[in-house]
C-alpha cells in the first residue's frame, strides 16, 4: 500500500542579527545565538489580528499577514532576552531619522512628479540597507531561505540549498516602490495637499496590490509574468540581501525549522524536519 508524502506547511520567516524567526500556520518559533555561544530556543502561537474570513480577502489579506508578523517581533523578543532584531543597531535608528527628514523635505519643496517619487523611494531604502550592512543579519537572510527550502523540498543537505527563495519579501520591493510612486503622484494631481490618511491610503492600497502580484507569481511559476516579478527581488537577494551562511550560523536556523515543527506538529500540522 502506497502512503502519501508528508504535508509541508507553509513558512515563513524573518531573519534576526544572532538568529531566525520562523512563523507557521498557528505558532512562531525563534532560534539565536547568545553571547555565550549556546543555542537559546522559543515558540508561541502567533495573534490573530482579524478573523479567518477576513484574512482571505483579497486586498486585505496582504497587510493583515504584513501586521501579523510585525506582532509578532515583540513578543519573541519579550519571550527570548537574547534576541536581537533587525533595527536593533544605531546606526539604523540613524539612517530611519535621515531619511524620514530628507522625504519630508524633498516632498515639500519639489512639485510631484516621477523623478520625485523615484528618489523618495530610492531614500527610503536606505534604513534596510544599511540595516544588511551586518554580515550576520545577511547571513542569517540566507539561513532563513536555505532552512525553509529544504524543508519544503526535503533535503536534508541544506548548506547546498541555494540561498535565494522566491517567497522572500525582496519580492516586493521593487512593486511596492512602483506602486506607492505612481499612487503619490497621481494622488498629487488630484489633490491639493493631500492629508496624511490619503498618503497612507495610497501605501496601503500599494502593498495590497503588490501582495496579491506575489501570491499569483508564487502561483504560477514558469509563466513569463511571473518570472518578471521575480527577477528584481532575486537580484536583490544575490547581490545585497543574503549572505552565504556559517555551518554555525545554519545549525542555529536548523534548530528554528525543529521547533516550528514541533510546537505545528502539537496542533496537528506538518510533519518532522527533514534535517533531524
Amino acid at each position: 500500500m502506497e502512503t502519501s508524502p508528508p504535508q509541508r506547511l507553509r513558512l515563513g520567516g524573518m531573519a534576526l542579527r544572532n538568529g531566525l524567526l520562523i512563523h507557521g500556520p498557528t505558532h512562531w518559533a525563534v532560534a539565536v545565538r547568545d553571547a555565550a555561544g549556546g543555542i537559546q530556543v522559543a515558540s508561541d502561537r502567533k495573534p490573530e489580528l482579524a478573523p479567518g474570513l477576513v484574512a482571505r480577502m483579497p486586498g486585505l489579506r496582504g497587510p493583515l499577514k504584513l501586521a501579523e508578523a510585525m506582532a509578532v517581533l515583540p513578543l519573541a523578543r519579550w519571550r527570548l532576552r537574547s534576541a536581537r532584531l533587525p533595527f536593533e543597531d544605531w546606526r539604523v535608528a540613524a539612517a530611519v531619522a535621515a531619511t524620514l527628514a530628507a522625504t519630508g523635505l524633498l516632498r515639500r519643496r519639489a512639485p510631484a512628479s516621477a523623478l520625485r517619487e523615484g528618489l523618495v523611494q530610492a531614500i527610503g531604502a536606505v534604513p534596510a540597507m544599511v540595516a544588511l550592512m551586518d554580515r550576520d543579519l545577511a547571513a542569517y537572510h540566507g539561513v532563513e531561505h536555505k532552512a525553509i527550502a529544504a524543508y519544503e523540498q526535503g533535503i536534508e543537505d541544506v548548506a547546498s540549498v541555494p540561498k535565494e527563495h522566491d517567497r522572500c519579501g525582496s519580492n516586493l520591493v521593487v512593486p511596492m516602490m512602483l506602486l506607492s510612486a505612481g499612487g503619490t503622484v497621481l494622488l498629487e494631481r488630484l489633490v491639493d495637499q493631500p492629508s496624511a490618511a490619503a498618503r497612507a491610503g495610497v501605501g496601503l492600497g500599494g502593498a495590497s496590490i503588490a501582495v496579491e502580484m506575489f501570491a499569483w507569481s508564487d502561483r504560477h511559476h514558469g509563466d513569463p509574468l511571473a518570472e518578471a516579478f521575480h527577477t528584481p527581488g532575486r537580484e536583490i537577494q544575490r547581490r545585497w540581501a543574503t549572505r552565504e551562511p556559517t555551518p554555525e550560523q545554519l545549525e542555529v536556523g536548523l534548530a528554528a525549522m525543529a521547533e516550528i515543527l514541533r510546537v505545528e506538529r502539537g496542533n496537528g500540522n506538518g510533519d518532522l524536519p527533514p534535517a533531524a
